[in-house]
Parts: C-alpha cells; structure tokens; sequence
C-alpha cells in the first residue's frame, strides 16, 4: 500500500474517531445537566366535566396567571374570569403537589356517560406531563384535595 493511501486511511480513522468521541461527550453533558436541573411544576389544569345539564368548570393556572371558565351546555352560559397571581401563590400551589408520587397515582373510570362529573387534573413538569381522571380511590389524592381547598380561596365563587 502506497504512503498516501496509508495517511489518507489515518487521517480519515482518526478524524472518525474524534467524531464519536465528541457526539458521546454530548449525550453525557445532556444527561448531567439534565440530572442537575430539578423537576418543576409548569402549569396545572382542573376541570370538572358533565352531569345532567352538562355544567363544566376549567381552571388553567401557570406561573403568572389563572384562568377560569365556566358553564353549562344545556343553558348555554358561560362565564370567564383571569386574575395575574404572585409567585408566593404560585408556590403554595405546588406546594400542594409531591412530584416524585405523581407517577403512582392511578386514575379511575370515567362516569360522565352515565351523568356523572369527571374530575380531571393536568400536571405538567419540566419534564413530564400527567392527567389523572376521578383519582379519588388513590392513597396520594389529598394532595389534590389540598390544592381545591387553596384553590377555593382564590378563585371567585361565581366569576
């Protein structure tokens, strides 16, 4: 084999080799990073959904704000409410929530075909996203009752 070919297959090999190395370097400072940064709740969602007169309640809460919607299908009201919150209430919002017990919790079937209400929470995190339906037969759902009883306190019976 000639030089040229031989420094040509060296160069090639070599600059293969940096390649992987530097894409493995990567992946791992992705994944201590990810590891570093802390899981937290980004945005909340509670709606009770149905009965007879198909009433509905949304809330919709982020860091900075929370919206509430609600109504009934049958009398065709509907109501809208907003109010910017603090982020002394955002916090003891989620203080409410342990997100390491959020995976376990199971939800329940739903009832609303047979005119009941289904009760819906939406979690998301920064890095994973939950909706439990009617989970009031889980062992971790008092930390949902404890967010409705915080809940009841700041939004407005009857927007």
């Amino acid at each position: 084999m000639s030089t040229v070919k031989t420094n040509a297959l060296r160069v090639l090999t070599s600059m293969f080799l940096l390649l992987i190395f530097f894409s493995c370097i990567e992946k791992a400072s992705e994944k201590n990073n990810s590891s570093r940064d802390p899981e937290e709740i980004i945005f909340i969602g509670f709606s009770n959904v149905g009965g007879q007169m198909g009433n509905y309640n949304n809330i919709k809460i982020t860091k900075d704000s929370i919206h509430f919607e609600n109504g009934s299908t049958v009398s065709k009201k509907h109501r809208e409410w907003h109010k910017l919150i603090t982020s002394e209430i955002w916090k003891n919002l989620i203080s409410s929530f342990k997100i390491n017990d959020l995976p376990s919790i199971e939800s329940s079937s739903s009832i609303q075909a047979i005119d009941g209400i289904d009760e819906t929470f939406q979690i998301k995190t920064t890095k994973n996203s939950y909706v439990f339906v009617n989970a009031y037969q889980d062992v971790h759902y008092r930390q949902f009752e404890e967010f409705k009883t915080k809940l009841e306190n700041i939004v407005p019976k009857k927007p």
